[in-house]
Parts: structure tokens; sequence; C-alpha cells
């Protein structure tokens, strides 16, 4: 309920977005926001009407809006924020109704694309969603109105991205210590597992690593045995890999992937270093490329104090 709430507030802070000024030979374009009917009672009816008709007073066929991202872009922005509010399936069929939309023109259904990579793929996006890009990349991919040669990144995407879903189980690989001994990832033992897919080097990394050594539960519960932490370097400057070694925390397990196999057949799909999940005790994905803080908030939520 309380998710469905701040979805209502997402699309009533769009409705105020800006427009541009009125010119003596045009009317100003604007994003018009959908009126939701009174007859639908309950948060679910109405969060679903919202999903199905959130651009119905757009017109797609008018490609002006192409530039003045003020007002397209503003209402994206918004869309994404009920996008995320929403259950996995609704927001699919929304996404789906949307591209439909879009396609009205060549030109507005590339710039919608564009859109969606942008705030649910780009690495650097506070709002990336794998799991709401994953039917964006289906519909382009599945598209009669899409060029083979411009399905080929879209399809190579989705490919990835269904790659160690969160429910699904994580692929196995072997790490090597820097002692020569060999593990796997299905070896190592612990109620939860982080997997920390890191380089030599990378601030972000070593961000990574102070919020984790600096949350009282996780120092807790890695100490206590019940979390785990991997950490995994992927690449071949092994040289490198051993000066830095020092930076990773002692309690850590810290290998290298000798085989190559997570770039080399691209068990995972590491857009962006470093790259974090969040493994159960039976290797099921539970996070996937998340940041440090959002594995802390999930660990809190089902560990507690205990």
């Amino acid at each position: 309920m309380k998710r469905l709430v701040c979805l209502f507030a997402a699309v009533a802070a769009c409705a105020c977005g800006s427009a541009p000024e009125k010119t003596a030979s045009d009317e100003p374009k604007t994003f018009k926001m959908i009126e939701v009917p009174a007859l639908l009672g309950t948060p679910e009816e109405r969060a679903e009407y919202v999903a199905r008709n959130y651009w119905k007073n757009f017109d797609f066929s008018d490609t002006a809006y192409i530039r003045l991202p003020e007002v397209t872009e503003q209402a994206f922005a918004g869309y994404v924020a009920v996008l995320g509010q929403l259950p996995p399936d609704l927001a699919a069929v929304s996404v789906r109704t949307t591209l439909s939309g879009a396609e009205a023109d060549t030109a507005m259904f590339a710039y919608f694309t564009e859109l969606f990579d942008k705030y649910l793929y780009d690495p650097n996006s506070p709002v990336r969603n794998e799991e709401i890009y994953i039917p964006v990349l289906e519909y382009i991919v599945a598209s009669d109105k899409v060029s083979e040669a411009d399905k080929v990144r879209p399809r190579y995407r989705l490919g990835m991205a269904l790659k160690n879903r969160p429910g699904e189980p994580a692929a196995d690989f072997t790490y090597t210590l820097a002692s020569g001994t060999t593990g796997t990832l299905y070896g190592v033992k612990a109620d939860y597992l982080i997997l920390f897919i890191n380089n030599p080097g990378c601030t972000a990394c070593k961000e990574t690593v102070e919020r984790i050594v600096s949350s009282e539960l996780l120092s807790e519960q890695i100490a206590r045995g019940r979390v785990k932490v991997l950490a995994v370097y992927p690449d071949e400057d092994l040289a490198a890999w051993r000066d830095y070694r020092s930076q990773i925390p002692a309690e850590w397990i810290n290998g290298y992937d000798a085989q190559r196999k997570m770039t080399h057949d691209e068990l995972y799909d590491l857009k962006a270093i470093p790259t974090l999940y969040l493994l159960s005790s039976d290797k099921k994905v539970i996070l996937k490329d998340v940041p440090a803080g959002v594995v802390e908030r999930y660990l809190a939520g089902v560990l507690g104090g205990r």
C-alpha cells in the first residue's frame, strides 16, 4: 500500500512540470497528466489505470516533443518513478503499451528507446532497473519496425540481462587465492554471500569496501560467519591484483578468476565495476548488481539483531 501511495505522489509531481514559453506562432506544448476515474476505488485499480494510460494524452506522432526535453523527458522521468512502484508484470505491460504508442513515428520510437536506455540501463543512472529494462529489450527485439542491424545491441543486452536474475541460481565459477589454492562459488558456505567483483585502483571499489567495513550490521554478521564476502578480480593483470590485495579485508575471501570465465564466457554482466551480488545459502540470486547500501538494507530486514 505504501508503494502505491508513493506512486500517486510521483504522478502528481509529474503533472506540475514546467512548459516552454508561449510564442506568437505556436501554443506551448505541455504534458497533460491523465485523470484517474473516481470509480476506481482501490490503490491497485488506480495503479493499473495509471500504468496503462500514462501517455494517453501524449501525441507520439508529434516529433516536436523530441526537441522539448523539459516537457517530454521530464514526463518520462515521472513515468520511470511510476514504473518503479508497480508489480513487475504490470510494469512490463505498461512498457509494452508505451513502446507500442511510440511506434507511431520512427524518430519518436528511437527517442523513447534512448530514454529507456538512459534511465534504466546506464550504470550511472540512480534509477537503473534491469528487471523493467528487460521488457523494453524484448519489445525491441520482437518488433517488425526495427531492422535486424538495429537489433544486434538490444539482443546482446537482453541475453546478458537474463543471466543471474533474482530468484535464479548464480553461475558457478572457480576462483584462485594468492596461495594458489582454488575454490568455487558454490563451495562457500554461509547463510548469505556477497559476491564483490572488483578491480585494483577502482575508486568505486574502494568506496564499496569502506561502506561494507563501516557497517556495524555487516561487520557483525561477517564476524559471526553468517555473511561471507567473496571478492573476485576478473581480469588478467595479476601483478596489479597482488599489489592491491592488502586493500581487501583479511576476513574476506579474496581471489581472482584464473580461467577468465567471467569475461571470456561472460558468466556475469560486468557493465560496470564494481558489481555486487547478494546470494542465498543455496547460491540463488537475491540482489543483482546493486550498491552496498541496498545489500545492507536487505540484510538488516532479514537478519536484524539476530
